[in-house]
């Protein structure tokens, strides 16, 4: 397949360092910008030979096959209406949209088209995310209970970031939206978000938006959803994952602490994203677009396309995130639990949220087992009826 990026700057040099490492049989062939000249030394930088500041031109080309949205989140929505108009298949970046809103209506756009739209959220496509949800779907940690992400570094790189007309937000939409699917992914995407509490703040940043976020998101089948986002964490960039199940945990840590350190005085460049430093003990990262999910992301979106399936991350999914995001930021406000609003849900329709307790007998439920630092095995037992709490010694057994 034939690629045209729309879009030049950091994301869109990730994705096209992850394209020319991609399956073989995909081109990245055109790029647009807004700005002619970065347009020009992008092409330059990937060996290019088309490039433009005019983005329905490009669209429109007839040698191009999928369209890669790479722009600041503003103008995802024009964008996704021109590879509509133009029936071609469209991957954007993430967040989606601003608001739910203008997220449904891409959504809306792409199917109305007939045309896939695949929502790059890379990090639920790095090999460790990948490996763990094998474990979750294959029941080694059973039920999960609760799910837990952590994003943070010391803020973004491109000054439209930082303008909440232009971004829809601050911290929150721009790293909440990584840490709210990731999290769906592990509780199941079939489960549906029902409320939603959050606490924002703009703790050192002299913009409008929130520059730190903590939140929680409750599902219908009783598990719960937790983000921590920051733009103020300073050392690097911190992404974290904690999961919780009736039979065992997870935790991932996927960058500035994954076992590569290194000193330096300072002699040389770029260590890894978000450092702040090239100097001091240093966490380079070994295959950085790997490691942070892009070859594989873009593996399963063009697998998708010529498959005729659905990826794993749809825009269908950026607009659910989109949607609890909304609810985020309308609790940060209130300073209450509120609704998660999603038009045409297409999970489950009812879950059972009821606790399902383990029994030891027919007459009590198993509570506990424990190893004492004596030795002896011990079970902590509740009567089903009484409702008292016993301890049976089993250590002869």
């Amino acid at each position: 397949m034939n690629i045209a990026m729309l879009g030049s700057g950091f994301i869109a040099r990730f994705y096209a360092d992850a394209l020319v490492a991609q399956r073989g049989r995909d081109t990245l062939i055109s790029v647009y910008s807004r700005n002619l000249d970065k347009a020009q030394k992008f092409a330059a930088d990937y060996k290019l030979s088309i490039y433009t500041d005019d983005m329905d031109v490009l669209v429109n080309r007839a040698d191009v096959d999928v369209v890669i949205i790479s722009l600041p989140n503003n103008l995802h929505e024009a964008a996704v209406a021109a590879c509509a108009k133009a029936k071609k298949h469209v991957l954007c970046t993430k967040p989606l949209g601003r608001t739910a809103a203008e997220a449904k209506r891409m959504l809306d756009m792409v199917e109305a088209a007939g045309i896939m739209g695949g929502y790059l959220e890379d990090l639920c496509y790095t090999p460790k995310f990948l490996k763990s949800m094998k474990s979750v779907k294959d029941g080694s940690i059973g039920k999960v209970l609760w799910a837990k992400s952590r994003e943070a570094h010391p803020g973004p790189h491109s000054d439209w970031f930082w303008d909440q007309e232009q971004s829809g937000g601050g911290a929150m939409v721009d790293l909440g939206c990584h840490c709210i699917e990731i999290a769906r992914n592990y509780i199941g995407k079939e489960i549906r978000p029902v409320e939603v509490m959050c606490w924002t703040a703009t703790q050192v940043h002299p913009i409008n938006a929130e520059d730190s976020a903590m939140g929680m998101i409750k599902y219908a089948n009783g598990a719960m959803g937790q983000f921590e986002v920051s733009w103020c964490f300073r050392g690097g960039m911190d992404l974290r994952d904690e999961v919780m199940g009736t039979e065992g945990t997870i935790w991932l840590n996927n960058f500035l602490r994954t076992g590569f350190e290194m000193f330096s005085t300072g002699k040389g460049g770029y260590v890894a994203e978000k450092a702040e430093s090239n100097s001091g003990w240093l966490f380079p990262v070994g295959d950085e677009v790997h490691e942070l999910g892009y070859t594989n992301m873009f593996t399963n979106m063009f697998n998708a396309i010529e498959n005729k399936t659905e990826p794993l991350e749809s825009f269908y999914d950026g607009y659910i995130v989109n949607a609890i995001i909304d609810a985020a930021y309308l609790s940060a406000k209130t300073g209450r639990w509120e609704t998660v609003q999603i038009e045409g849900w297409r999970g489950n329709k009812t879950e059972d949220n009821t606790a399902n307790f383990q029994s030891y007998d027919d007459e009590h439920y198993l509570i506990k087992k424990e190893i004492l630092p004596s030795g002896e095995h011990k079970l902590v037992l509740k009567h089903k009826v009484s409702g008292q709490v016993s301890v049976k010694d089993v250590s002869a057994g």
